[in-house]
């Protein structure tokens, strides 16, 4: 492994952990459109769920992408709700994970 690391065939590691495959099998992204200047107050209460993992701001049509996960769909349709509740939310749409295959992190 050392080898292979210095001469720079290893670009980095990845830990999957079993809560990570157990603990919310149900998995999404939610691409998000603000109305108005509210992104960083809903950023900052999304970043506060429990169920959310990352907020991303983009650009293009959406202005985040959230991703969620939950240990059922019933849970999952419990977050969507609170998050398209939110003040200034005003559209999305959630794309279910269905399979992933994780990349090497990359360092410099």
């Amino acid at each position: 492994m050392a080898r292979l690391q210095a001469r720079g065939e290893i670009l980095g590691y990845t830990a999957i952990t079993r809560g990570d495959v157990s603990d919310a099998p149900v998995r999404g992204l939610v691409l998000i459109g603000i109305e108005g200047r509210g992104g960083d107050r809903i950023m900052a209460r999304l970043s506060g769920m429990a169920q959310v993992s990352a907020v991303h701001s983009t650009n293009g049509k959406w202005d985040l992408i959230v991703e969620i996960s939950a240990a059922s769909l019933a849970e999952l349709d419990e977050v969507l709700r609170q998050i398209r509740n939110q003040d200034g939310v005003v559209t999305s749409e959630t794309n279910l994970l269905l399979s992933s295959r994780r990349t090497a992190a990359r360092w410099t």
